[in-house]
């Protein structure tokens, strides 16, 4: 029998937790299967959802909870029918995003089509429960063990700490673009918010082909950066008459942020007849009321959109791969992890926090 590592990782016991309050500490995981993988853990990406999380944001967590969903390592142990169903070997480099579980029946009208996204039983990679009770954990550890459904092989020309933030934050925003024709029938695309999720959108709708890619924030701060991801443009909405100016001129907007505050009516101004918005940020507010006719009078469709299912996961990173897509990432030792915590929060990333396992790392001899 192949010997069960120790799962040691960052718990969160209470609402505290978001403060850097966290400890290292064991947990128990999911019993294995023929149908799991275990990965030894080298990078976690930090999400906004981690925070959420770890406060109760989105609703009570079970505590004790470890988070994060962006992980990439090298897997050490392959149930059977894992590597059946997805080819993956003692050895290789894989990683895991936001699902970790979904029913995957034949009758599910979501499953079946490829959706596991909508699934009414996913499972969150942390912070859930799988079929058989057991609690889920995410990868600010040394271990994690995944059904191999969800788990996806990182292919070469990527590095881990480049394609640890793409297994949520980026595949949160290249899933709505490609979706919804980014490049092809939406070649004027606009992101909201110029931070960690919004600067995937930019270098995303850059590599699928809009020919206009417009950055969309509240002022001016992070022009600079914005073109060098890609945009083509920039509107700062705290210059008067932004709105008028650039009215009917986007085909497709991806908003990557969300307040009670936010111009919505304005942003829904932007569009040309038959564009779309997609909502994508998921704080713990809510978005402002919509007029109808902001709707009506153009055809416009306001949707929404959550995350991306392995097959979407595999084409991002192909994508990125081929059109050399590189995240603004700043690296930060596991050991650190309460203090990524704190400055994600205090709004210092630029533009991704990647936790690194670097002991792992040794053991592995992995880069």
């Amino acid at each position: 029998m192949v010997p069960q590592p120790e799962f040691n990782g960052w718990l969160g016991h209470d609402a505290s937790a978001a403060e850097g309050n966290m400890t290292w500490g064991t947990y128990t995981p999911k019993p294995f299967t023929e149908f799991d993988v275990d990965i030894q853990i080298t990078h976690c990406g930090v999400c906004g959802s981690d925070i959420h999380t770890l406060r109760s944001g989105w609703g009570a967590t079970p505590y004790p909870c470890v988070v994060g969903h962006e992980i990439i390592g090298t897997a050490i142990r392959v149930g059977s029918q894992a590597q059946k169903e997805r080819g993956i070997k003692i050895g290789d480099r894989v990683g895991v995003g936001a699902q970790a579980s979904s029913c995957l029946k034949a009758d599910c009208e979501f499953c079946a089509a490829g959706e596991e996204t909508l699934c009414p039983h996913m499972v969150g990679t942390y912070g859930s429960k799988f079929p058989d009770g057991s609690k889920s954990y995410g990868g600010y550890g040394d271990f994690s063990r995944t059904p191999g459904h969800f788990v996806v092989k990182i292919p070469e020309g990527l590095e881990s700490e480049d394609a640890a933030p793409m297994m949520c934050g980026g595949v949160t925003v290249y899933a709505p673009l490609k979706k919804n024709g980014c490049g092809t029938t939406a070649k004027r695309v606009g992101i909201v918010g110029v931070g960690g999720l919004g600067h995937f959108g930019l270098l995303f709708a850059k590599a699928l082909g809009a020919e206009k890619v417009v950055a969309i924030s509240r002022t001016s701060a992070k022009k600079a950066d914005a073109l060098k991801m890609g945009a083509t443009g920039y509107i700062a909405t705290e210059d008067e008459g932004w709105a008028k100016e650039n009215a009917g001129t986007l085909d497709l907007i991806v908003s990557t942020v969300s307040s009670p505050k936010m111009p919505l009516s304005e942003y829904l101004s932007l569009l040309a007849p038959k564009g779309q918005f997609i909502q994508v940020g998921a704080p713990e507010d809510v978005l402002p009321p919509i007029s109808a006719f902001s709707l009506i009078i153009k055809g416009i469709k306001v949707g929404g959109s959550l995350i991306g299912t392995p097959k979407d996961i595999e084409d991002m990173l192909q994508l990125a791969v081929e059109k050399k897509v590189k995240p603004w990432i700043q690296k930060i030792p596991m050991t650190e992890a309460n203090k990524a915590v704190v400055e994600f929060e205090e709004g210092k990333p630029r533009y991704r926090f990647c936790l690194v396992n670097e002991k792992n790392i040794e053991k592995l001899g992995a880069k």
